[in-house]
């Protein structure tokens, strides 16, 4: 049997899209085949970089390479107020702003490079409000699904302990136990972390409030993942119901993730999860070429 190339392998490099004249800085990992199977963007959370989604701390922890390894195309952005385009944008955006600037940036990028299937948002966090809304306003982008980690709907702390413009709050909130993590996760972490643009960091505590109405728009299938120790979300039973009321997606799955922390992508399970995430897409995809077909309408003869 021909073994497949380690996921380590495929090795990201920098690209920036143009978001109607707004950089967008980004990481990509491409299948060697070229024509990717779909294109898995991922979306980062707060006060972090695109990065996040390609942790070296261990061979195999990296969403790029293992999607890329699999035949995807895995664009990982550093969201607006981020990055390169934190200059232009000083203050960051709004969500609504934020998710036209994602469309604008996709929409180039869709332009000049082969996106397969269509584009699968997998997100985290903040990071996961953006997709949502992305999802909520699609526009011809060619969406398959979400996977989503690190959110909900109903918030585990305070409004005052978010992180904010001048802090990422508790610490320890976004990590769980240390043991959750290889040694070199964290002094890697630091390269990834960044400010909290002023626009989203107020923005924060109205999520709750925002939800429903963004998730009543949502109308692909969506799958939203909780670490044992998330600390920011609720996630009983109670919690749950209300993150699923609204949604109008053909399809809602919650996930548990044992062994983990907030920040799931750079912990020990982030492999387990990301197979997951791809696995989530591949029933997506499996689900479109099922699809029953369409009668074709004909017309009537006249009498």
């Amino acid at each position: 049997m021909a073994q497949l190339p380690p996921t380590d392998a495929f090795r990201a490099r920098e690209i920036t899209l143009d978001a109607a004249g707004i950089p967008l800085s980004a990481l990509i990992a491409e299948p060697p085949s070229g024509r990717p199977r779909a294109v898995v963007v991922a979306v980062h959370g707060g006060g972090m970089r695109a990065g996040y989604f390609d942790s070296r701390a261990r061979p195999g922890l990296s969403l790029l390479s293992l999607g890329a390894g699999l035949g995807y195309t895995v664009l990982s952005v550093d969201r607006p107020g981020y990055g390169s385009s934190a200059p232009h944008l000083p203050r960051g955006q709004h969500l609504a702003e934020q998710a036209a600037t994602l469309h604008d940036g996709l929409a180039h990028f869709a332009a000049t490079h082969d996106t397969g299937a269509g584009i699968f948002l997998v997100a985290h966090s903040n990071g996961g409000k953006l997709a949502l809304a992305a999802a909520a306003e699609e526009r011809g982008l060619g969406l398959i699904g979400l996977d989503i980690s690190g959110l909900g709907s109903r918030l585990a702390v305070r409004t005052d302990q978010l992180p904010g413009r001048h802090g990422h709050g508790d610490w320890r909130r976004h990590w769980g136990s240390l043991r959750l993590y290889p040694p070199d996760a964290f002094r890697q972490g630091r390269h990834l972390v960044s400010p909290v643009p002023e626009l989203e960091a107020h923005e924060g505590p109205l999520w709750p409030g925002m939800y429903p109405r963004i998730a009543r728009r949502v109308r692909v299938p969506v799958r939203f993942t909780f670490a044992e120790q998330e600390q920011w979300w609720l996630f009983d039973d109670d919690a749950l119901a209300a993150l699923r009321r609204p949604l109008a997606a053909p399809t809602t799955v919650i996930a548990h993730q044992p062994d983990a922390g907030h920040n799931l992508s750079l912990g020990w399970a982030a492999r387990t999860y990301h197979l997951k995430a791809l696995g989530f897409l591949e029933d997506c995809l499996l689900a479109k070429d099922a699809e029953p077909a369409r009668p074709v309408s004909r017309p009537v003869p006249a009498a």
